[in-house]
């Protein structure tokens, strides 16, 4: 019984002890902050792929919302 329930909470401890890690830290922080670790770092880029989805699509600001080029929500 003991052999069994050693099995059963060992790798069940261990699989929950990998998440415990997540996020950043303080110190790491100066480096996430860099304009070249955006996600878009270039503005003019941006703008320029917002221009051709809006070209493509028909439809206005298409990156947060739900719906199609039709107007549809």
């Amino acid at each position: 019984m003991i052999h069994k329930l050693f099995y059963i909470v060992l790798p069940t401890t261990i699989l929950c002890s990998g998440c415990a890690n997540l996020g950043v830290q303080p110190w790491e922080r100066d480096l996430l902050s860099k304009p070249e670790m955006q996600l878009i770092a270039d503005p003019i880029e941006a703008s320029l792929d917002d221009h051709i989805y809006f070209s493509k699509e028909a439809s206005s600001g298409g990156r947060g919302f739900a719906g199609g080029g039709c107007g549809c929500n």
